[in-house]
């Protein structure tokens, strides 16, 4: 099967490639490099099943040359990570929108199979627990910039959702949560990725506000794992799943679970919201998934414990430190 992924030079998405390329696919990665690396597919560079175009989903023309040549697209360029959102609202807007759109017209034409990188943010301020895919979404005023991201990938979330009823595109939504693990980059406010650099240097870890708001943080692959099965799964077309890890931790727990992985003597530093971010910053208490949808899907949902990712992560620190 000839596979297209879009923003494949990234975290999730390089991952994803090996994966699919490790079991008989043919790969095609779409990434203009303003967040992926071509260091993150360097395992691939010798297979005859795998290629990397450098371009942008902003270009229709090109999407639609590498739509028509694949058989399933995985749309995961995006604008992400609160940092970026915060600082380039306007720019992260259309790339999120603008992207979606050209990929989903140009997969339209053959009605290609095609999965739709969505994000736990479009929760929002949502106060039901655990988080279901049918559930209303509660987005923060517009003057919070925090939420552009949310309310852009729920546009992508409608746009996806209106071809499937509309013209029956054989489409999937994904809604990330918390993924993470090794090639993660904390470049752009990931959380665990920085704390794990700051407790491995010695440096104070820098948690945001109170530190008592939670998240659940799944294994990259768990997620990969969960991604194949759903394109291997024709029930699930049309329908938008969770992709997410269910075990819940403080931020101020997992700065204290990496300082004793790492066996650090950093010390915990909460760091005002104010310090960080710019006006128009809003942050949510919890963010909790229902994963049973994806298992009754799939029969599989993520498991890996926070301790194995850490783990994992401190692993390839030290291995790039030594270097």
């Amino acid at each position: 099967m000839k596979v297209l992924i879009t923003g494949g030079a990234g975290f999730i998405g390089s991952h994803l490639s090996e994966r699919l390329i490790a079991e008989g696919h043919a790969v095609s990665v779409l990434d203009d490099l303003s967040t992926g690396r071509r260091e993150n597919l360097a395992g691939l560079a010798g297979s005859n099943r795998f290629r990397l175009i450098e371009g942008s989903v902003l270009d229709a023309e090109l999407v639609q040359g590498l739509v028509d040549d694949a058989d399933v697209i995985f749309h995961l360029a995006a604008a992400v990570g609160v940092k970026l959102i915060m600082d380039e609202p306007s720019k992260s807007i259309l790339t999120n929108i603008n992207g979606t759109e050209n990929v989903l017209k140009a997969a339209l034409k053959d009605k290609k199979l095609t999965f739709i990188a969505s994000t736990s943010e479009v929760y929002g301020k949502a106060t039901k627990f655990p988080f279901a895919e049918d559930d209303d979404l509660t987005i923060g005023a517009t003057r919070n910039l925090r939420w552009s991201y949310a309310s852009a990938k729920q546009l992508d979330e409608f746009l996806t959702l209106a071809y499937v009823r509309e013209v029956g595109l054989p489409a999937v939504v994904l809604r990330f949560f918390n993924t993470t693990g090794p090639r993660q980059t904390g470049r752009y406010g990931m959380v665990l990725p920085n704390f794990v650099q700051s407790a491995l240097d010695g440096r104070p870890l820098l948690v945001h506000g109170t530190g008592e708001q939670t998240r659940c943080f799944g294994h990259v692959a768990d997620v990969v794992e969960a991604l194949v099965r759903l394109m291997q799964t024709p029930a699930a077309r049309g329908e938008v799943f969770n992709v997410a890890n269910d075990q819940e931790i403080s931020i101020r727990g997992l700065a204290e679970e990496v300082i004793a992985a790492t066996g650090s003597r950093s010390e915990i530093r909460l760091i005002p919201y104010s310090d960080v971010y710019p006006p128009g910053f809003e942050d949510m208490a919890r963010r909790l998934p229902d994963v049973s949808k994806l298992e009754r899907a799939i029969g599989f949902r993520p498991r890996r414990p926070l301790s194995e990712i850490i783990r994992d992560i401190i692993a390839e620190k030290r291995a790039s430190m030594a270097a």
